[in-house]
Parts: C-alpha cells; structure tokens; sequence
C-alpha cells in the first residue's frame, strides 16, 4: 500500500481566508504563500473596538488586516470566507465624528462579529471601492478553493475550466466508490483542482480543490487498491475514494494528483483576480508654486454682488419687505438690501 505524506495540520491548512483572529501575533500578519497585498491604507480607524485608534488597513486576496499605529499589537485579521456581507452607512468617529464607514458583518465560530472602519482621509472612496471589489472578486471564485458536490462544472462531457486553470490530464474508466456498486465516470486533473463525474449522469460530479485536500494515498478497499483522497474539516472532512484500473494508471493517476498538490501548496492559486490601476502621485509632487495674478482693477466699487444678498436672505425669505418707489425703473418694488440697487440686479441678465 502507497500512501502520501500527510503534513501536520497547522502547516498544511490555509487559515487567512477563513479565521477572525483578534490581536494576534505578528507572525500571522506576514502574507502566506500565494497572498498578495492589493492595496495598503494608512489612515483607517476601527470604529466599532478601538474608536479613536488611528492604524493601516491592508486588502490582500484572502483577508483584511488592521493594525493599530500606536500599539501593533491590537490587530485584527478577517478572512473573506467569513465575511457575510458589507455596507456603507453613517458611524460616529471619535477622529472624524459623524461620516460614512465600512460596515463588514461577519460569522465564525457560530459567532457573529461586526466591523467598522472608518477612512480618516477626506473625499476619498478607496476604502469603500477596494474593499468591496476585492471581496466581490474573492466571493465569485469560490471553485478555486470550496469542494463542490453536483455543480454546473461540465458541459457537453468536458470540464468548464476557470480563469487560468489548465487542464493536465483526463483519465477514462475512474470509478467513484461512494456507492455500493461504484459508479464509472472520468477524471479531469487541472492546475487547481480534480474533478470527477459520472459518464451517464453530467451533474453527478464533485470538484476538489488541492486547496483542500488534507492527504492524497493510495490504499486499499472492498472494490481493490483505490485512490484515496480526504479534505480538511473547513469543506466537510470528506473522505472520497476512485479505482483506477489497471493498477499500473493508478499509480501513475496517484503521484500526479500527488505532485499537483505539492506543488500547489507551495505555489497556490486562489483565483481572485485583480488590477493594479496606477496610483495618484504624492501631493508633494503636484503641488506647484503660487504666482501673483497680473490684472488691473478698473473698477472699485465695492457694491455687493447680487449672489451675496440672495444667499444671505434665505434663511428669511417668507419674511416681507417694505415696498418703496424706484427712481431707476418708475415701479413700486420691496426695498432692496442695504448696498444693492437695482441696476446691479439688472446686470445679472
């Protein structure tokens, strides 16, 4: 009996998509294999626990991470996995009183947690943007990291393939062992994932990850040697099994579906695709020198601009005026504000 090496489990599993951790160790902040920082904001606050708390917000494809400026140790780490849906709503800010905030609601653990974070820096709608562009990306992708069991994955007795998935191998005769009487169907083995269906049934299929695969060996059952390969407890803990024959492309089936793993693990593929759009330069570089205006005032009547006294009555304008004779258009009109005559208010035509 072959069997494949099977990592201890803090090692092999991937934990950044799925936890919440809280003040966590430095350590669990650093990016994993396969994480990549999309965008960094340095002035966010975390409204709803540490109100009045300046730090960075990282966006990475797998979680957010919120580190506080003045103690790094208060942290927070949110996997997209657990993330159950965000908003935009109104949050009172200690730094920025009352303003728009990212609302991120979330469940693990049977727990539910909400979290606020608030962008200290004025006019600007990255936080929102990003956070809710990278997390749409993350939700629409799950195939590159969930076990799925009868999806819309085939078409036509070919493999729907994802956004840079590429298929290795497709293996004929490969019998699913979950009933008693096995059930023929064939194998795709991609860069991302095995997938299995039956020949007479399209939609009696399962699509397994190498994301979540715990231990991939070849052992033996009631039906002979069968590949045997069981998920991590995140996606079920399932343990599936498949009869490769002859046994010769059993083995041959085994140590690739083997080899992908490892080379997975080292080098994963999450499938949240993004594009890096070109940031605004520094401020510091588009600030130019201020230079005097060359003008001649020709007029300096300082007579009030009609604008100035339409403005500065709306807050009374069911006030009334007393009503006085114009010399300059022969009509009983209100009383003008003090400095605006009538010609001024002509000219605004």
């Amino acid at each position: 009996m072959s069997s494949g090496k099977k990592k201890p489990e803090d090692e092999e599993s991937i934990w950044q998509d799925s936890d919440i951790r809280f003040d966590t160790h430095g350590s669990a902040l650093e990016l994993r294999p396969g994480e990549v920082r999309i965008d960094s904001i340095n002035s966010v606050e975390d409204t709803k626990g540490n109100n009045g708390e300046k730090g960075s917000l990282s966006i990475t494809n797998l979680r957010l991470i919120w580190v506080c400026h003045r103690n790094p140790r208060v942290n927070l780490s949110i996997g997209y996995n657990a993330v159950a849906s965000i908003n935009i709503r109104s949050a009172n800010s200690r730094l920025r009183g009352n303003t728009q905030a990212l609302y991120v609601m979330t469940k693990f653990n049977k727990s539910r947690f909400e979290f606020v974070f608030t962008n200290l820096v004025r006019q600007s709608p990255r936080l929102f943007t990003t956070v809710q562009a990278v997390y749409r990306a993350y939700d629409t992708s799950r195939l590159y990291r969930d076990l799925k069991l009868r999806g819309a994955i085939i078409k036509n007795k070919q493999l729907v393939l994802l956004p840079n998935e590429q298929v290795y191998n497709k293996v004929s005769g490969v019998w699913n062992l979950s009933s008693d009487q096995g059930n023929l169907g064939t194998f795709f083995i991609s860069n991302v994932r095995v997938v299995w269906h039956a020949n007479l049934a399209e939609n009696f299929n399962v699509s397994i990850p190498y994301m979540q695969m715990k231990v991939v060996r070849v052992r033996d059952s009631k039906f002979g040697q069968a590949l045997v390969i069981e998920t991590n407890q995140r996606c079920g803990g399932y343990i599936l099994g498949f009869r490769v024959d002859p046994v010769e492309q059993l083995q041959v089936v085994f140590q690739e579906v083997l080899s992908l793993h490892q080379v997975f693990a080292n080098t994963p593929i999450f499938g949240v695709d993004f594009s890096m759009e070109e940031k605004p330069p520094p401020l510091a570089e588009l600030t130019v020198d201020r230079l005097q205006d060359d003008l001649e005032i020709v007029d300096s009547d300082s007579s009030a601009h009609p604008h100035t006294a339409y403005f500065a009555d709306r807050d009374n304008s069911k006030v009334e005026r007393d009503v006085v004779y114009s010399n300059e258009l022969g009509l009983a009109i209100e009383k003008l504000p003090e400095g605006v005559t009538a010609k001024s208010l002509w000219s605004v035509v």
